[in-house]
């Protein structure tokens, strides 16, 4: 096993939980999947003759950008389940379990919603969140709520201000105990190493070159283009979704 020197996690640990990442990647897609939701033919003619593309290469950019809404979730999982591993009392619960926080540690009254980036939430989640934060707090006198994001506007562990518009009026949230956190900052805090999150994206790249290339399964399978008619790109792109419509039988 090669020593990817990071220190807060073992290298067999940090391997095999990229592995399981990359696993879950949405790494095939074929004609069905492509039109499962039926795709918009004409906004593909646009961006092929706009962004000077061949209609091969519009389609290959509709499949990466279906590929791409399904992998948004692994990265989520990536980030929450990388803490199972951090010991010394921190938990990831399944499904929601235990309060419906999704990183928590009960012996430092740490309790953990986690976002992938800053604007993720509209007003109402934010404030189902906050509710929800709000509810611990009063239960446990101890316990320190955190709004973590992984890309956050800035490197940051500051009081979380909330504005909500309640039936037209705008009320103010603050609580020194719920907290809107960076990730390198919570980091910092499970593993007591403040650049503990450089370490692991500086060496990211490698550890995934040592997956993908001990599973060749890790790689795209891309069968869309293949099965189109070949003599006639835009008929076949434009019946997916026109089939049925007057006229289009003779496109």
């Amino acid at each position: 096993m090669k020593d990817y020197n990071l220190g807060f996690i073992s290298n067999i640990d940090i391997y095999n939980h990229v592995k399981n990442t990359v696993l879950q990647y949405r790494r095939n897609i074929n004609l069905k999947e492509f039109n499962k939701n039926i795709v918009d033919p004409i906004k593909m003619t646009f961006d092929a003759k706009i962004y000077g593309q061949n209609i091969r290469q519009a389609i290959e950019a509709e499949c990466f950008r279906q590929i791409d809404k399904t992998n948004n979730n692994r990265i989520g999982y990536f980030h929450q389940y990388l803490f199972k591993y951090a010991g010394n009392g921190w938990v990831v619960p399944e499904n929601g379990d235990l309060g419906g926080f999704d990183v928590l540690n009960d012996d430092l009254h740490i309790y953990v919603e986690m976002k992938n980036k800053h604007n993720t939430m509209n007003s109402a989640s934010a404030s189902d969140t906050y509710v929800k934060m709000q509810s611990k707090i009063l239960k446990d006198d101890k316990a320190v709520c955190m709004l973590v994001e992984t890309i956050a506007k800035k490197s940051q562990n500051e009081v979380w201000n909330l504005t909500i518009n309640e039936k037209g009026r705008k009320e103010s949230y603050s609580h020194e105990r719920i907290r809107r956190v960076s990730m390198d900052k919570f980091y910092e805090i499970v593993f007591g190493d403040k650049y503990a999150f450089f370490k692991l994206c500086k060496v990211l790249p490698c550890i995934l070159d040592d997956v993908v290339s001990e599973d060749v399964s890790a790689k795209l399978s891309n069968t869309v283009y293949d099965e189109l008619d070949k003599t006639d790109f835009y008929r076949s792109l434009y019946l997916l979704a026109f089939k049925t419509y007057e006229g289009f039988e003779n496109f």
